[in-house]
This record gives structure tokens, C-alpha cells and sequence, in this order.
């Protein structure tokens, strides 16, 4: 949106002083997506160096099984490419990394210290079943779809029936093709009935504030409503920023950016959009007032008008062919157009969840989600001339694809289990590639990481880190909705639902609002104050109200025992004799406060930040 914004901006200088250079203005208007970025994976791969020494190096002791085709895939390469590749993650490590991951929150330590205890030699692939059949699992991939989703205030009064519809998909293991369709296909009054629809109407271009026509479907600029959402589900279902060809060809835009697009040109993503060409979005209007909470999505319209006034980009035609008419709906990967007499929107669903791309772009998120870094990044911006290019690339241009083969099968995989959420994450998780140690034995090269050589850490998201707090402590926040008392930010429908110390908290650290894409926040020196200070942190580590602290000072008269299942509650490991020791001195001085700044010091390191 941000780029959308300054193209917008740039077009509109162009057409008002015909002194500056047209081409020039191009250059500047897609100079945020020219401009050099470092790669997400130089990015996980430096992070997670420089975490790593903190931290005792995992020597490899013997070759790492090969569990799936995926160790297949990734410990083949590094063999025929003589790249070196980290040990096995300790149980520790890997139970902390598997809670997170599947479930959002840090394990309990009864629970933690139960598979530690356990001489299974299967037990890592029995927690991987036992948490991704847990309602944690359900509480954390529905927040996290809809992150996705951005199912936010836009959606009005139904916003707590899409919650609940997506919370029943991820618990049922609904197909995700299913789940698309409906996303793509639902009509009705959605805020009541057709939870789908409302993915569709949360794009809405308001065009005015007062209706002309008796049912007040002018109040919403349709056509601007339909390419919006159609740049929405191309970057969502599809892994495409279709955003720059919805104003112009790709031609003489796009070279250095995407040359799969540069082909493409705006009629196409015209043909695109006309799926919905027949689809009416009405903000309700009630006793002379729009009521913003409630809309209607029905397939009464006329099709895609070219000529509608648009609010937020170019004309799509000259005025001289304002009444062209509208286009053939056309799938813009295939060229295939809808079947005549079925519903148009029905013919999108149907094309692009048969479509490779649409399971390619969902197990490579997937992949991102649980590995810390997509095969294909950014994961909403391939370019398919680059994912196996068919002959020699331009200058400055090199495959996009880390591991083409790997990501195919994965998304092979996907079809093959019907498209089955649940299977695709106990499928990554149970592989040795997933269960690597982020600490590596001699010297990391930078070529390593695309390579998957090593476990990438990552920054806990702000519900993450929120809820690791609030596991860590046993000091439930106080939420106004959806958190069934437990206190636990990813049960809420709506994050903005978050009140006082627990709002201020995550949107430090950079809860979604919703409104855009999600994205990865970055590290600021406010985060470091509020970990210290934020009253989350300061009264979760009290010896009061039931606390954690409060807890094991009553149970464990053994200050050894007492440390170590503070490590175990805070870290997910048991304390090294060093650090032993020195808690032991601090205990010894007061050992109500020593505990208590223990556990602060426990939620305020490194070790507590990342997942790791």
C-alpha cells in the first residue's frame, strides 16, 4: 500500500506539470521496489549468528536421519554441494521450538519436563502430533490466518462470525482449497450469514458519504472495490503483487523488479478482475445513516466497467471509450476464461485452486512460518521467470527459488493430502531439516543459509511474546473478549480488543492492525524499555496473586530445585552450574527478591526474545 500510495502520488505530479520528465517519474514511482533490500535470509542468517554466541555450539555427533522427502530435498544439496550443516537440536531446543511453533505459547513446566523425561525414541514426532491436535494449535494458526485475512474492524458486526468460521476451519482441518472458495464465492447479507463474503467486502472504496440511488450501492466505489480485493487474493492465494499492473502494462516499469510481470499488461489484469465484474458491494444505509458494521455481496451488476470514475488509480480508459465494453473474465496465469453460464466468480474459485501457484504459494508461507525464511521470498512476490528460468536471466537478476524442487514437492504434498493445513505443518515439523540446532560448529558462510544449514531464529511475534509472558508468569491478562479467561492474546477476535498494559505492550512490538499486510517488525530500542518496565513484566514477576514466583517459593524449600524450575517455566531449560551459582548468591541475600529479579532477568535476555 505504501508503494501503491507513492506511485499514485507520482502519477498525479506527472499529469499536472508537463515540465517533468514522464519516464523520470516512472523511476522515482518504483524506486522503493528498485532500490537494493537485503535478503531475508542474509537477514535470518545474520540474526542467528550472532544470537549463536550466546549460546554453547551443538556439535554434530552423527549423520542426521533422513525422516521425509524434505531431508531428502535439503540434506541431498548440502551433500552434493559439500555444505556443512549444523547438529540436531538438543530436546530442549527443540521442545521450545515445536511449543511456539505449533501453538504460539512456551510449554508448561510439567509438560516440558515430561518429555524431557521420556526415553521414546519417537517422542519428537508424538509431541509434534499431540501439539497440532491441541486447541493451542487452533488458538494460534486462527490468529494467525487471520493476520492473513486481516480480519479486522473493516469487517463491521461480522467480525465475530468470521472469527469463529476461520476458528472452525483450522479445528475441522477443512480443506484450504474449500476454505478459498468461499472466500472467493460467498454472497448473502454477510454479516449475518456469509462469513466468507466478508474477505471481499473488507476492501471497500468508499466513494461518497451520501447516496444518489435508492439502495445506496453508490456509496462504494465498485470497480476500485473489485481491483483492490483482486490485488488482495493475488498476493494472498497466489504469492503475486498484481498491485502495479492494475495501473499500468508491465512494460518498461517493471524490468528491474519482476519479469514475469513485464509481460503482463493492464487489460489482462483488467480480465482478471472481471471475475467479480457482476458482483455489488452495499454498505447498508438505514434511517439517512450508512451503517458502516453491516454489508450485502450479491451478483447483480453488469459487469466490469471500464469506464467507472476511479478514486485511487488512473482512468482505466480514455473518456473517448468510456462505454467500451466491459472484458471476458480470464485467469491471468492460464489465459483460460470462464465457462459461459456459470457464475464467474465460481469459475475464479475453480481455476485457481487447481492452479500449481495457489498450493506453491501456500506451502512456501508455510515453509517461511515454521523455517524463518520462505524458499521463495518475498513469499506475495514471485517472479515466475525466475522460479526455473528456462535459459539465461539479465544482468542483475538470479533464480528467486533457494530450492525449486524442494518447494514443489511440498506443495505435491499439499494436493495429494487434500490440501490439509494440519498435514502440512506435521510434515515440516517431524523433518530433520526443521530439527536442526541454530548453533553451528565451525566458521558460517553467508551461501550456507540458502541452503537451510542451520535452524533460523526469529523475534516472537507481539501475541508470542505477549503469551509467553503471561505462561512464564501464570499471570493471566485481562482481556475483554474471546480469551476464555486464560489471558492468552491469540484467543482474541479482534487484537484491538486488548486493553491497557496488554495493548500498549503488543503494539510495541508490533501487533497487526490489520488494515495491511502482515509483516515482520523490527527491533527498537523502545521493545528493550517496555520488556524491562511494562507492568505486563514487573507485576507478572511478584510474589503475589498467584503468581509463578509466588508458586514455586511456596513448593520448593530447596533453592536448587526452586532455580531450576524457574529456568524450566522462563526458558524452557535447566541453568547451567554457572548460572546456578550466581542465582544461588542472589537467593541468598533475599530469596523473595532474588526470584524475583531472577525471573525479570530470565524474560529480559536474548534467550526469551527469540525462537529459536
Amino acid at each position: 500500500m505504501k508503494y501503491f500510495l507513492v506511485a499514485l502520488t507520482t502519477i498525479f505530479a506527472c499529469a499536472q506539470d508537463p515540465q517533468f520528465d514522464p519516464q523520470d517519474r516512472v523511476e522515482q514511482a518504483h524506486k522503493p521496489l528498485i532500490e537494493p533490500k537485503t535478503k531475508p535470509s542474509k537477514q535470518a542468517s545474520d540474526l542467528t549468528a550472532e544470537f549463536a554466541k550466546t549460546r554453547a555450539t551443538v556439535v554434530p555427533k552423527a549423520r542426521v536421519p533422513r525422516k521425509n522427502f524434505i531431508d531428502q530435498h535439503i540434506f541431498g544439496r548440502m551433500e552434493r554441494d559439500k555444505i556443512p550443516y549444523a547438529a540436531l537440536a538438543s530436546d530442549e531446543e527443540f521442545a521450545r521450538r515445536a511449543w511456539l511453533d505449533a501453538t504460539g505459547r512456551i510449554p508448561q513446566p510439567e509438560d516440558l519436563i515430561a518429555f524431557l523425561n521420556d526415553k521414546d525414541t519417537k517422542k519428537r514426532d508424538k509431541l509434534v502430533d499431540r501439539l497440532v491436535a491441541s486447541d493451542a494449535f487452533v488458538d494460534r494458526w486462527t490468529f494467525y490466518f487471520e493476520d492473513l485475512f486481516r480480519a479486522g474492524g473493516r469487517m463491521g458486526a461480522g467480525l465475530n462470525l468470521f472469527h469463529y468460521w476461520v476458528k472452525e476451519f483450522v479445528r475441522l482441518d477443512r480443506p484450504y482449497n474449500e476454505v478459498v472458495t468461499d472466500l472467493l464465492t460467498q454472497s448473502s447479507k454477510i454479516s449475518h450469514d456469509a462469513p466468507g463474503s466478508m474477505y471481499f467486502a473488507r476492501d471497500f472504496v468508499k466513494a461518497k458519504d451520501d447516496p444518489e440511488t435508492p439502495e445506496a450501492e453508490d456509496i462504494l466505489s465498485r470497480v476500485d472495490t473489485i481491483d483492490e480485493f483482486t490485488v488482495t487474493y493475488g498476493k494472498v492465494f497466489l504469492g503475486l503483487n498484481l498491485a502495479c499492473i492494475s495501473c499500468h502494462d508491465g512494460r518498461n516499469h517493471l524490468e528491474k523488479v519482476n519479469l514475469f510481470l513485464t509481460s503482463k499488461k493492464r487489460s489482462e489484469f483488467f480480465a482478471q478482475a472481471a471475475f467479480f465484474g457482476n458482483s455489488r458491494q452495499i454498505m447498508n444505509w438505514e434511517n439517512g445513516y450508512q451503517s458502516t458494521t453491516e454489508f450485502t455481496v450479491d451478483d447483480v451488476a453488469k459487469g466490469y466497467e471500464l469506464g467507472e470514475e476511479s478514486i485511487v488509480r488512473v482512468p482505466r480508459v480514455p473518456a473517448s471509450k468510456k462505454n467500451a465494453p466491459a472484458p471476458d473474465p480470464r485467469f491471468l496465469l492460464s489465459g483460460e476464461a470462464a465457462r459461459k453460464g456459470e457464475n464467474p466468480r465460481d469459475e475464479l474459485a475453480r481455476m485457481m485452486t487447481s492452479h500449481e501457484q495457489f498450493r506453491r504459494a501456500f506451502a512456501n508461507r508455510m515453509w517461511a512460518e515454521l523455517m524463518g525464511v520462505g524458499i521463495v521470498e518475498p513469499v506475495d512476490e514471485f517472479d515466475l521467470d525466475r522460479y526455473r528460468p528456462k535459459g539465461p536471466l539479465p544482468e542483475g537478476f538470479l533464480p528467486q527459488a533457494s530450492n525449486p524442487d524442494l518447494l514443489d514437492a511440498l506443495s505435491e504434498e499439499f494436493r495429494t493430502h487434500k490440501h490439509s493445513l494440519r498435514h502440512m505443518v506435521k510434515t515440516i515439523m517431524k523433518s530433520s531439516a526443521y530439527q536442526l540446532s541454530s548453533s553451528f560448529a565451525g566458521e558460517w558462510k553467508q551461501e550456507y543459509g540458502n541452503y537451510y544449514a542451520r535452524k533460523f531464529i526469529r523475534t516472537l511475534t507481539a501475541p508470542e511474546l505477549h503469551d509467553a509472558i503471561t505462561v512464564a508468569t501464570a499471570k493471566a491478562a485481562n482481556f475483554t473478549q474471546g480469551t476464555e479467561k486464560s489471558g492468552m492474546a491469540m484467543q482474541m477476535p479482534e487484537p484491538n480488543s486488548a486493553k491497557g498494559d496488554s495493548k500498549q505492550f503488543m503494539k510495541v512490538f508490533g501487533l497487526s492492525n490489520r488494515d495491511d499486510m502482515p509483516k515482520k517488525s523490527t527491533a527498537t530500542s523502545l521493545q528493550a524499555m517496555m520488556l524491562m518496565q511494562s507492568r505486563l513484566v514487573t507485576r507478572g514477576v511478584e510474589a503475589k496473586d498467584g503468581t509463578r514466583v509466588e508458586q514455586l517459593l511456596k513448593s520448593f524449600n530447596d533453592d536448587g530445585e526452586l532455580i531450576e524450575r524457574l529456568y524450566l517455566s522462563t526458558v524452557s531449560r535447566k541453568p547451567l552450574p554457572p548460572e546456578v551459582a550466581i542465582a544461588r548468591k542472589e537467593l541468598g541475600k533475599d530469596r523473595r527478591k532474588g526470584v524475583e529479579n531472577l525471573q525479570w532477568a530470565l524474560i529480559n535476555s536474548p534467550e526469551f526474545l527469540f525462537n529459536y
